[in-house]
């Protein structure tokens, strides 16, 4: 068809792409919203939350949410995603602000509260995974990756110790986690927290055994 043919009925006519822009903007702005929502509602709950819920607050009709995440799971694996990520991404900004044994522990509070909001996600997470219909998330290994960038920067600045496998902190720190997943016990895993860190500083030298000459007693 020429340019100067006019376009049959029922057929659309063709528009630039410019157009379509603010639509896909607005679009955009509705998933994370949505994402927003859904972490902040996830977070607080102690059972399930509905989708319709979430939509309501962030403003949109539960279509709209049906769109973006056609399923509940769909909607918990991206938000579980986006909390990794920021997880994941924090390390260069505390290594920025604290020295390296600070920021670690600063990492590990954050990673602490990421494992604390899984509430009310929690069963849609396991069984997603078992079924296949959430992709099993990188997670062991983006964590690992983020303790070895802190013990790497703190064995250069001699904050940490040097010879520690980031792997063995990692299983540390799932074993804090699942100890206390019992129970609200903030202050024990605060706590124990704590105790990896102490053990992550350098060892001091040991002190010699006292000179036996100058212990010995002095006989008449």
């Amino acid at each position: 068809m020429s340019p100067s043919e006019p376009t049959p009925a029922g057929v659309p006519a063709e528009q630039p792409a410019d157009a379509y822009r603010p639509v896909r903007a607005h679009a955009r702005r509705n998933r994370e919203k949505l994402i927003t929502v859904a972490r902040a509602a996830f977070a607080a709950a102690d059972d399930t939350v509905s989708l319709e819920s979430i939509a309501r607050e962030a403003g949109v009709g539960i279509g709209t949410l049906y769109r973006h995440f056609p399923t509940r799971e769909a909607l918990v694996e991206a938000v579980y995603g986006a909390e990794l990520d920021d997880i994941a991404t924090s390390v260069p900004v505390l290594l920025d602000r604290f020295p390296p044994d600070v920021a670690l522990r600063a990492w590990m509070d954050g990673y602490a509260a990421f494992v604390a909001t899984k509430r009310g996600m929690i069963d849609t997470l396991r069984a997603g995974w078992a079924s296949g219909k959430i992709a099993t998330p990188t997670t062991r290994e983006r964590v690992t990756a983020a303790i070895a960038t802190i013990l790497t920067k703190g064995a250069d600045e001699g904050s940490l110790r040097a010879d520690v496998d980031p792997e063995d902190v990692t299983t540390m720190l799932l074993g804090v986690f699942l100890s206390t997943a019992a129970g609200d016990t903030p202050g024990q895993t605060g706590r124990l927290l704590g105790l990896i860190v102490d053990a992550l500083h350098p060892k001091e030298e040991a002190a010699g055994p006292p000179n036996r000459k100058d212990s010995a007693p002095v006989r008449s």
